[in-house]
């Protein structure tokens, strides 16, 4: 046998036996990384232990610390769930089990009902497998053959999937009497999954489909070692303890009613002012920096729909309804709107750029399975604006909204991270628009200094768009505002403005959010703050308590004045002890509780308690206003 040479990431050679294998590799270059390889990647493409490389190949080797390794070691996690499940449960029938994001999931086909004390025991088989270091094997085989295997096993979810993936061969992998349908890599044995935890269990429809039959799904986490587990595991808890369904409820903010239907907001008296106080926000904020407020109908002709690709390309997403034969769509978005009040009127050059602003209601069908709170819903706001300018202006006009963006998401106290989402294989326009879209909104995000991700093939279907998402305070992501450079429907519904030269030429088309979603929104703000907003965001500034009956007229006299003064203000002048008020204040995380005690109403003032217990020195209810005044104003 001859020799094979291999390049390695810091551009150094290594020389091996021809068969030689990324293992092979590992160990030549010190027992250290051979101990510590759990995969490969050879030219590029991520590969096991086992397989053998070739000459002239680049070749890295994966370890625990590589930024590849956490998506191993959850595949494999999720392969070794579904062993425990099939040796406890035989009866079950494996569908998929990939890794996702935070974790894992495997979804299953059983009669049993799945239960917790079930997970307790599938996890405790799962150890018990890890322990037993089962090497994880990768095996090639021609179609048809992989389909009697499975067919023999009794898993027909696996045949579908052979018969979809329309391949020749297709890789399974076994780790003693498991053998799963995958394309991988894998850890080399199970004893490499050492840090695991199941979660939670769900119901999920075979892919996705709401006519297929519905599986249990269970899900879970792996790390390369526990104290990342552990650390995980409390951000878990920490995160039910802000879910803002519970909060929604706790703070009365919001329901949900089976009632009125799926996915459909009721706002209750401190969540609609919450709404309002953001609502507020983005009038002045878009007033600010040059935006016009114009408001569109909830249902226009399906015609419009179909002239502007939305029938042909969203129609899935959409409720349509018929009016005296005619028929119209509920609005999904509010870029058709906008185009006509552009169409109303001849437009000049000198005119641009116009941006149209509307905080506008959109209704989209989601399907049932994905609704989740406010964060994903059927009826929602969005602050939609649209920008329509010449086409030289469209770089600073997207640079003017990334600035927005900026600025809005420091006050509220967030991170964020920016991707470009390019052409979708389902979308309309020419390959020249396309590409002077993506151009423009990539020269954008390039002078921006922000570091930025590709996102192929994610983007609307009539032009690509910067998707912005924010990291709360538990480091998860959040898709709210969004940025999409348009050159499509500007020339399907023939809007044009007259140049310095007399000629009629195109606009282009900016469509943008910046908060998103206004319930999305709330929902994020809710968890990241854990229910304790800031004093200008509080639905509720301040709640007048007394200590006893003989303070109520001048507690009385107080709560009038700093309402009359702006001020959020509620009052409570029950017959209870003054420390259960106080703790039901708290508990509704108001920021600021004024006892009026004897003292109080001898010298005219108000002792300010923080929600956190602190207190701040007594003042005149008028100079508590005017505290209230300048701490929101600095939005603090």
């Amino acid at each position: 046998m001859g020799d094979i040479r291999v390049k390695l990431p810091d551009g150094s050679e290594r020389v091996l036996a021809e068969g030689a294998t990324v293992r092979d590799l590992a160990a030549s270059i010190g027992a250290g990384l051979a101990k510590a390889a759990i995969a490969g990647k050879i030219d590029g493409v991520e590969v096991d232990l086992a397989a053998p490389l070739v000459d002239g190949a680049k070749v890295e080797i994966i370890t625990e610390k590589s930024s590849e390794a956490l998506e191993i070691i959850r595949h494999s996690t999720s392969h070794l769930m579904a062993q425990a499940v099939k040796e406890l449960f035989p009866q079950a029938k494996v569908t998929i089990g990939p890794a996702v994001e935070n974790g894992f999931y495997y979804d299953f086909d059983v009669d049993h009902a799945f239960t917790p004390e079930d997970l307790e025991k599938i996890e405790a088989r799962m150890r018990e497998l890890a322990k037993a270091d089962l090497k994880i094997e990768r095996q090639v085989l021609a179609r048809d053959e992989a389909i009697r295997l499975f067919a023999d096993m009794g898993e027909p979810y696996k045949i579908e999937l052979i018969e979809a993936i329309g391949d020749s061969t297709v890789s399974l992998y076994r780790q003693g009497d498991f053998v799963d349908l995958c394309r991988g890599p894998h850890l080399p044995s199970t004893s490499f999954c050492k840090a695991f935890k199941l979660t939670t269990l769900a119901g999920a429809y075979w892919r996705g489909d709401e006519k297929n039959k519905m599986l249990q799904r269970v899900y879970g986490t792996a790390f390369a070692d526990k104290k990342d587990l552990d650390a995980y595991l409390e951000r878990l808890e920490e995160a039910k303890r802000r879910d803002h369904r519970k909060l929604g409820r706790e703070l009365d903010l919001f329901s949900f009613s089976d009632e009125v239907g799926a996915g459909f907001a009721i706002w209750h008296p401190k969540g609609a002012m919450l709404r309002t106080i953001l609502e507020d926000f983005e009038r002045k904020e878009h007033l600010k920096r040059g935006y016009d407020i114009v408001v569109g109908p909830q249902i226009l002709k399906t015609e419009l729909w179909q002239r502007s690709g939305h029938y042909d390309n969203y129609r899935e997403n959409m409720y349509f309804t018929e009016v005296e034969g005619q028929g119209f769509g509920i609005k999904p978005m509010n870029c058709l709107s906008h185009m006509m009040i552009y169409k109303s009127q001849l437009r000049s050059y000198r005119d641009l750029p116009l941006r149209f602003f509307e905080l506008g209601t959109v209704h989209r069908h989601e399907r049932a399975g994905v609704l989740h709170g406010l964060l994903r819903v059927r009826c929602f706001t969005q602050d939609d604006a649209h920008i329509l300018c010449a086409p030289e202006q469209l770089d600073a006009e997207i640079k003017g909204v990334i600035s927005f963006v900026n600025d809005v998401m420091a006050i509220f106290g967030f991170e964020y991270e920016m991707e470009l989402s390019t052409r979708p294989e389902k979308s309309i326009g020419s390959d020249e628009d396309w590409e002077r879209a993506t151009g423009a909104l990539l020269g954008a995000l390039k002078a921006s200094g922000r570091p930025y991700e590709i996102n192929e093939g994610d983007g609307a279907f009539y032009g690509p768009k910067i998707d912005i998402k924010l990291r709360d305070s538990l480091d998860r992501r959040w898709q709210c505002a969004t940025i999409q450079c348009d050159f499509t429907l500007p020339e399907r519904f023939d809007l044009t403005y007259v140049d310095a030269d007399g000629d009629r030429k195109r606009p282009v088309m900016v469509h943008r959010v910046i908060l998103g979603s206004i319930e999305r929104f709330i929902g994020v703000l809710i968890e990241h703050f854990a229910g304790n907003f800031p004093l200008w965001l509080s639905p509720v500034q301040a709640v007048v308590l007394t200590v006893t009956d003989s303070q109520i007229p001048y507690a009385s006299e107080v709560f009038e004045l700093l309402r009359a003064r702006g001020i959020r203000v509620q009052k409570d002048f029950r017959n209870e002890k003054l420390g259960y008020k106080i703790r039901e204040a708290q508990l509704q995380k108001i920021p600021y509780m004024l006892v009026i005690g004897d003292k109080e109403v001898e010298n005219g003032t108000v002792t300010p308690r923080y929600r956190d217990g602190s207190n701040i020195a007594a003042m005149k209810p008028e100079e508590f206003a005017s505290f209230v005044h300048e701490e929101v104003k600095s939005f603090k």
